[in-house]
């Protein structure tokens, strides 16, 4: 579990002034005696699992190691979970997607000898990307698993082919095609098939087969995350990014047009000062909602203060005036 400790190790304190009685400690228990604190490999927050494994590297054993590392101790940790919506899968394509729903292998769609399919992909992952390749793997898998004899007998006994190509020189179109043919499927490498819920038959043949789908290692559960006050970037004085830094959720330029387009001028305002970069309207706010009164305008956030300070870095001088054409001040914060 979390703060389970994995290896035992303590790091010893800075020698500091020693008084009498310490000394006096030291000269009874030796070595014993010293300050120590703990600083032993612990399982991160939000983990668990079993541990699969430990492997142990030193340079007396003659492994290669960072400069001024002598021992290193690698634990894994490992943790079965099912894949859930939100998971990402991927094929050897590059065509990676995110899972959108599970159903029932009843409710999924099924072929006319009642085989239902596992995964079903958007074919509008394929023309834009280009990357044919997926398919042709998909007509040659199920041609494969099919499998057929070189005489173009398939015997219900044979079982599937096994098929390895070399890298650049795989199989073409005409060779998928004849395997296809010789497994007695059809050339197009479609069928029919039929809605899991509806039974009625799809408007047009479908394309399927065997491909291999590998799960990702972004997983949803490792990715839930939420923050209301957190750190700030020291330049911009925006919030982090991420959930490794306990960061803020990026609100960027689509998700601006959104608000734009809602008309929602408050909300918009709100997110690009005192929720961000306002650092006096920030604190200002949290003020006020802890006494219950009414939040003050925002003010100029600092990454407009940044963007003057870099225009005067290049040698071109700035000034800001009010609407009555006085010079404003831009107080540093």
């Amino acid at each position: 579990k979390a703060g389970d400790i994995l290896v035992g190790k303590v790091t010893p304190k800075g020698e500091t002034e020693l008084t009498a009685e310490e000394k006096l400690l030291r000269a009874i228990f030796g070595e014993k005696a010293k300050e120590v604190r703990d600083t032993s490999l612990t399982v991160p927050h939000g983990e668990s699992g079993k541990v699969m494994d430990v492997k142990s590297f030193s340079r007396e054993e003659g492994h290669e190691l960072a400069p001024g590392v002598d021992k290193l101790v690698r634990v894994y940790i490992a943790k079965k979970r099912k894949v859930s919506v939100g998971d990402k899968l991927s094929g050897r394509h590059g065509n990676k997607g995110v899972i959108s729903i599970i159903l029932p292998e009843e409710d999924m769609p099924y072929m006319e000898d009642g085989t239902s399919v596992d995964v079903v992909l958007n074919p509008l992952g394929v023309p834009s990307r280009m990357n044919v390749g997926q398919i042709l793997e998909t007509h040659l898998g199920w041609a494969a698993k099919v499998g057929w004899d070189d005489d173009g007998v398939k015997r219900s006994d044979d079982g599937s082919v096994y098929i390895s190509t070399p890298i650049f020189e795989s199989a073409n179109e005409n060779e998928i095609r004849k395997a296809l043919k010789k497994a007695g499927l059809p050339t197009s490498g479609k069928t029919w098939l039929y809605g899991g819920r509806t039974g009625k038959r799809f408007k047009q043949p479908i394309t399927v087969g065997y491909m291999y789908i590998m799960k990702l290692h972004h997983l949803v559960d490792d990715k839930i995350h939420a923050r209301s006050t957190g750190p700030y970037s020291l330049v911009t004085q925006q919030p982090l990014g991420g959930k490794a830094q306990f960061g803020g959720q990026r609100f960027g330029e689509m998700e601006v047009w959104a608000l734009d387009a809602y008309g929602a001028a408050y909300t918009l305002q709100e997110m690009l000062t005192i929720k961000s970069d306002d650092v006096f309207g920030r604190v200002k706010a949290y003020e006020a909602i802890v006494k219950g009164e009414s939040i003050e305008a925002p003010n100029i956030p600092e990454s407009f203060k940044v963007l003057v300070k870099e225009i005067k870095s290049l040698g071109l001088n700035v000034e800001i005036l009010s609407e009555k054409g006085e010079k404003l001040e831009l107080i540093d914060t």
